[in-house]
């Protein structure tokens, strides 16, 4: 494990004292005007996606002029599609939402169960299938125990192929390989490690070569490590731009030997710049296995390292990563789609104020936003809960403040003719595939399904803390009411 004293030097190479301007007087109760209309928002736009792209279709990706429309790349977005449609079936009770979400998992999710190709099971997978197991399980919908084996199965097999994608590394460590290839981490994969920790629980079991059992927690807190070693920032002179919190999207290693060899990106400026996604995914990956270790027992991680070392790994990282996002995002929350990006220089003291999605320099992106702001939240409940009083708030808070601000115009999509819900979304900003409306110079108000789903996800979240309902996570409940 890496030296937990290094996170007291302090930031190097820092131009802003400016940050989040946090609301210390925000509830999840008093956002609860705001999710109700977001609720109201989602349910036609939920409906009309399904219309637009029925069975076998192709997945819709990113919206152009207000319409989703697919973009082929990899296969990652079709379970936020259906996984937006149960979510606002559990918050609002829709059975029409409920029969997109369950009948669409049905028809069009088995080939992400058996995809060999990708990194993204957690996000498909669990995003359908998961949430179809927490309904039952919640009792939201009926105990059917073959409906329930089902979902069971399809998470099972899920969290194998996951654990095939590994590549060893040096010192005895692993990582989960992107599509990529074998020689790739991907900082995206902390949250898709969610599908192992369900693997985990309800015993699933794969076997390698030779019938080697292949152990999913293993694997999980191996590549939890790799990510927190190679992927994250410390602050301790790894390089000219080590800033503690600062996040790589991609790490290179020779497959030959299994040897670290250089940091790299696939949608951010440069590999030594922060693609703000990539850092909201493993800002909420940490927080979410935080929560995740907290069900295990302790003979369950001892053959790992043992609870101490690897929740103290985890730990270092989501509050180094979250104190980045805080520190290195406008007064409003809301992120720019990459902290080095060549033109922001030309905004000024950007960070003084809220983001500028109409600007002409560079696009926002709301949905490293979306996501973030949920790792906010986890992290902060899970230390105010452990005696951390200061720090659990100001995380807390700060999760707040930015879900506040994605539910509100300009980034609530109320127009009932914009088939999406979260407004100034980036998905590839190098290969230019976001759309740039004719007057201006940088993409914006256009929506993506992660976007959509991850906003709906938090809102999720707080609306049910706010009327003392059962807590939302992905592994929760253990058993059935």
């Amino acid at each position: 494990m890496r030296n937990r004293l290094a996170l007291d030097i302090p930031n190097r190479g820092r131009h802003h004292s400016a940050m989040i301007t946090i609301d210390s007087s925000l509830s999840p109760a008093k956002l609860l005007p705001q999710t109700e209309r977001l609720w109201q928002v989602a349910a036609p736009k939920i409906r009309r996606i399904a219309e637009r792209f029925p069975h076998a279709a192709p997945s819709p990706v990113i919206t152009k002029a207000g319409r989703y429309e697919p973009q082929g790349w990899t296969e990652w977005t079709r379970g936020f599609q259906y996984g937006s449609a149960l979510l606002a079936f559990d918050a609002t009770g829709d059975e029409s939402l409920l029969a997109i979400g369950r009948d669409g998992t049905r028809r069009d999710m088995a080939s992400h169960v058996t995809h060999f190709g990708v990194h993204d099971h957690g996000f498909n997978n669990v995003s359908t299938y998961g949430n179809m197991r927490r309904l039952i399980l919640e009792g939201q919908l009926p105990g059917d125990a073959n409906q329930l084996e089902y979902y069971d199965l399809a998470l099972k097999a899920s969290a194998a192929v996951q654990a095939s994608r590994w590549s060893r590394i040096e010192n005895g460590g692993g990582h989960i390989y992107s599509f990529n290839g074998p020689h790739s981490l991907f900082s995206d994969t902390m949250r898709s490690l969610r599908v192992l920790a369900i693997g985990h629980l309800v015993g699933a079991q794969a076997l390698g070569e030779n019938d080697a059992p292949i152990n999913m927690l293993d694997r999980l807190v191996k590549h939890a490590q790799a990510n927190a070693t190679y992927n994250i920032y410390f602050g301790d002179g790894r390089d000219a731009y080590d800033i503690r919190g600062r996040v790589v999207h991609e790490s290179i290693f020779n497959v030959n030997d299994g040897r670290y060899r250089c940091p790299s990106t696939q949608q951010g400026y440069s590999p030594f710049t922060t693609w703000t996604r990539g850092l909201a995914w493993v800002m909420l990956g940490y927080a979410e296995q935080l929560e995740f270790l907290d069900v295990l027992s302790d003979a369950d991680l001892a053959p790992h390292g043992g609870r101490v070392a690897i929740e103290a790994m985890m730990l270092d990282a989501a509050r180094a990563t979250c104190d980045f996002f805080i520190e290195q995002t406008p007064t409003d929350g809301v992120a720019y789609w990459d902290t080095g990006a060549p033109g922001l220089v030309e905004l000024g003291s950007y960070l003084d104020h809220p983001a500028d999605p109409f600007n002409a320099y560079e696009p926002v992106d709301s949905s490293a936003s979306a996501i973030a702001c949920q790792g906010l939240l986890r992290l902060g409940r899970r230390l105010q809960q452990a005696g951390e009083g200061d720090a659990g708030d100001r995380y807390w808070s700060a999760g707040l403040t930015t879900l506040r601000s994605l539910l509100q115009e300009p980034y609530l999509a109320t127009d009932p003719q914009h088939d999406g819900l979260l407004l100034h979304t980036i998905y590839h900003r190098p290969r230019n595939w976001d759309y740039t409306p004719p007057d201006s110079r940088v993409p914006h108000g256009e929506a993506c399904m992660w976007g959509d789903y991850h906003l709906l996800e938090a809102a999720l979240y707080v609306s049910r803390l706010a009327q003392a309902q059962p807590y939302y996570a992905f592994h929760l409940p253990l058993n059935a009411n």
